[in-house]
């Protein structure tokens, strides 16, 4: 009896064994299984994030810019390997190890082994296929043309991680969205080891790559804009400069070189042309001419008395004045026209008491200024232009009209000669030219975008007219002419108005000009801060933008109507009505029969450029009047034709340059 209930208790205990197997095999099955599952899957594969490919930013001509660039970092499992014997050599030529040092690591039985270069996908395609080794690709943002327009283009901060690199500054901040790809998604394999392996299925959303953009940016002109902007601080001494090309046809910037000179070196810290305003000086006497012209309150034989460059101006009934002089000082009336060609202070001071507060700041808002422009820059300025309420009435007239207490920056102040050179239309600038799709469709093309009509196509004129005047012979910015162009263009001189205050002794002088004089292709704005010794725009930015539209016109790749350029006119004294013929021209003798001299075409002697940085080169070549094509980035090694060989200007000298 006793038998059966042991038994019978062995039996029983079988089976509440096998009721509770039976009950946690359901438990994990049914309740517990797809947890358990999911666990299962995450310990053998991992699902990881496959980065977009940012998009590029090319210059109008198809010049890299920023590029994102994939490179590859190699590791090596030797247990997997199954062409050991070779893979030392394999990897020195690919790599550039040392062969001997491969050798050494396999057979120190390490089961990893990591070079983490970056290297360049031609680089590591010999290694592609190779059972053991394993590539780990990520994208670097690169920037060919190195710290040309950076502080345009800006550059990138880290967000999301690596894989979503995100804009920090300049056109890769306000392009962002447009440039930033949508990332993919795969599934890779695991071993016990947490060793990763492709799996036959592994994307699971393949990454899209960015938006490429083309900007309105020339990559030659810019680099004439910048090395001209270096060459002049450097020259002048002076604390910064902005220098602005732009199509008064399209909007389009050409060209945006800014400067800051930090410890008498030139940096380009900031995209000062956008962000910093100055009070723009005699430049801005054309906008009060515009305004004069615009309600006919005055005809061309209008003058007034010039006070012989001195003038006690009347500020209040109660006799207060204001001394108001003049830098070349004119005895007699000066008409409107005269008051530009010398930039009379005193002229424009009486002439802005024809104009109310209210008629001078609607003309200053049809221009442009006081409100930002619209490029695609971050954080632009819009300048300082006061309501007209806030003006002392005698006071800011004369001032405005003087080109003081209001700001502009470099842009706005092109944007507004460019409706003038455009009949009269204000345009929006812009730096966006096409937007590309990764399959390289366009997606978006710059067509100009009128804002509203400044003044009417027949003031334009006009006011060209005094441009001519203001660049002909006795006029301030005489030394921004052409040998065989003609250029219209008016400077300026302010003085510097820093923290509240007017800084004595500190200037801004700055040139404005449109090229050709007919039909302009090109706004150009120079301005020089605070430069030392000669500090008058026509005397310092002036010929910086001769300097600079010279060399533009040696090169054949930037984009000038070469078609569309007249012929200097030598009777340009009598070409504006009512201007001041200069006085004392040296008389010229030349020799019966005349011949016209053929220099500008004779061969010449290439220069030595070896040794050079590609830009001192390439700045050395077009001062000589060649074209330049770059073979590699750093210094020059070699060119062709050789330094010496004779060629006529306009040859392309080759130039081969390595880091």
């Amino acid at each position: 009896a006793k038998s059966a209930v042991r038994i019978g208790a062995i039996q029983f205990g079988f089976i509440l064994g096998a009721t509770a197997v039976l009950a946690r095999a359901g438990q994990l099955q049914l309740v517990d299984g797809d947890r358990y599952a999911r666990e299962a899957s995450r310990s053998r594969t991992e699902q990881v994030v496959l980065p977009a490919r940012r998009g590029a930013l090319y210059d109008r001509n198809g010049v890299p810019l920023a590029v994102t660039q994939e490179f590859f970092h190699v590791g090596v499992a030797p247990n997997e390997l199954t062409e050991r014997p070779r893979l030392p050599g394999l990897l020195a030529g690919a790599l550039g190890v040392s062969a001997a040092d491969v050798e050494r690591d396999l057979r120190s039985g390490r089961r990893w082994l990591y070079f983490h270069g970056p290297f360049t996908a031609s680089e590591v395609e010999a290694l592609r296929g190779v059972k053991g080794v394993h590539l780990d690709g990520e994208f670097q943002r690169f920037y060919p043309s190195r710290d040309l327009a950076r502080p345009i283009i800006g550059g990138l901060a880290a967000g999301e991680g690596a894989t979503r690199p995100a804009g920090a500054a300049g056109l890769e901040l306000s392009l962002d969205s447009l440039l930033t790809g949508v990332p993919g998604e795969a599934v890779l394999l695991k071993d016990r080891a947490g060793r990763r392996y492709d799996s036959p299925a592994r994307a699971v959303r393949e990454p899209v790559s960015g938006n490429d953009v083309v900007l309105t940016l020339d990559a030659e002109l810019q680099e004439i804009a910048e090395r001209g902007l270096d060459d002049a601080l450097t020259a002048m001494q002076a604390a910064g400069g902005d220098v602005v090309f732009l199509d008064p046809s399209t909007g389009e910037l050409l060209a945006l070189a800014s400067r800051e000179t930090v410890t008498r070196a030139a940096v380009s810290a900031r995209p000062s042309t956008l962000t910093v305003p100055f009070e723009p000086g005699s430049t801005a006497k054309l906008f009060t001419a515009a305004a004069l012209l615009s309600r006919h309150r005055l005809d061309s034989s209008a003058a007034v008395f010039a006070e012989g460059g001195v003038w006690q101006m009347p500020v209040t009934s109660t006799g207060r004045t204001r001394t108001i002089t003049d830098a070349h000082k004119v005895a007699g009336n000066l008409t409107l026209a005269q008051a530009i060609q010398v930039s009379s202070n005193v002229a424009m001071a009486k002439f802005s008491l024809r104009l109310s507060p209210e008629e001078q700041y609607e003309t200053l808002r049809d221009f442009g200024f006081g409100s930002p422009t619209g490029a695609e820059v971050p954080s632009e300025a819009r300048g300082r232009l006061a309501r007209p309420d806030r003006w002392q009435p005698m006071y800011t007239r004369a001032s405005i009209a003087m080109g003081y207490e209001f700001t502009v920056t470099p842009v706005q102040l092109a944007a507004a000669y460019a409706a003038i050179a455009n009949d009269g239309v204000l345009l929006t600038p812009t730096l966006i030219r096409e937007v590309r799709d990764p399959a390289g469709a366009v997606l978006y093309r710059h067509q100009p975008e009128p804002v509203r009509r400044a003044v009417s196509p027949g003031v334009a004129a006009t006011l060209r007219d005094y441009l001519r005047g203001a660049v002909g012979e006795g006029g301030t910015g005489e030394k921004a002419q052409l040998v065989n162009y003609t250029l219209l263009g008016k400077t300026g001189t302010a003085v510097r108005f820093e923290n509240g205050r007017y800084v004595r002794g500190e200037y801004t002088a700055s040139f404005a000009a449109l090229f050709p004089a007919d039909h302009p292709q090109l706004v150009v704005i120079v301005k020089i801060d605070n430069p030392r010794g000669a500090y008058y725009g026509g005397l310092t930015a002036a010929p910086v933008t001769r300097t600079m539209l010279q060399q533009a016109l040696a090169s054949r790749r930037i984009s000038i109507d070469r078609s569309r350029l007249a012929p200097r006119d030598t009777v340009a004294p009598s070409a504006v009505p009512g201007t001041i013929a200069p006085q004392g021209v040296p008389m010229t003798v030349i020799a019966l029969p005349f011949q016209r001299g053929d220099t500008a075409t004779a061969p010449r002697p290439v220069p030595d450029v070896s040794g050079e940085a590609v830009r001192e080169a390439a700045l050395a070549l077009h001062r000589r009047g060649f074209h330049v094509s770059l073979r590699g980035l750093g210094r020059v090694s070699r060119s062709s034709p050789a330094p010496g060989a004779v060629a006529r200007p306009g040859t392309a000298v080759v130039l081969w340059a390595s880091e």
